[in-house]
């Protein structure tokens, strides 16, 4: 039982030209692929457009369309511009914002609070080194006073020496911090 090529293509969902026209590529589509993606390692802010354009400038007859579409299925994207970093201002009108240069330099510590499954309150002191990204200490007790900051921090200077500089943004560690003897700037962030 013979069936029509308009009946069999809307079975399929296909339009009919598909089934009448073979679908060529361009000769030099792998070409201009490798083109594009060179371009968009290279100047990695440029979007499909800018990469046209210097396409064109390097001797290409391409069509802007044609290189958006080669960009989308090379899933090639413009990454997202990072925001600036404010800077901390103090009252002695210096501006410093300290920046990890090694593993070891900045350390910084921070209070995180949450409850259990029956409500009650516990507290995590978690100290970090910024350069490196690696926990120092995840101390975990219902009340965490200074002098557990104190003790958290004395046992990681004795097994990995003290840092250059310590960061913290809690008002409530000025006692703690000076208590380590060490010349410590403590601001809030």
């Amino acid at each position: 039982m013979p069936v029509s090529e308009r009946r069999l293509c809307r079975v399929l969902g296909q339009h009919r030209s598909t089934q009448r026209k073979a679908p060529c590529g361009a000769d030099d589509e792998a070409a201009l692929t490798e083109d594009i993606i060179a371009l968009a390692r290279q100047y990695g802010r440029y979007g499909y457009r800018r990469v046209t354009a210097l396409l064109r400038d390097a001797g290409w007859h391409v069509n802007r369309k044609r290189v958006e579409r080669i960009w989308r299925r090379e899933g090639l994207k413009v990454p997202q511009r990072q925001p600036k970093r404010g800077r901390l201002w103090l009252n002695d009108g210096s501006c410093i914002r300290l920046r990890p240069e090694y593993p070891g330099h900045v350390w910084s510590y921070d209070f995180v609070e949450g409850r259990t499954h029956d409500g009650c309150k516990y507290r995590i002191l978690s100290i970090i080194d910024e350069a490196s990204r690696e926990c120092l200490a995840l101390p975990v007790a219902r009340k965490l006073r200074s002098d557990d900051v104190l003790a958290a921090l004395a046992d990681l200077f004795v097994t990995r020496g003290p840092p250059a500089h310590i960061r913290s943004d809690n008002v409530l560690c000025w006692e703690a911090a000076a208590g380590t003897g060490q010349q410590i700037s403590l601001r809030r962030v």
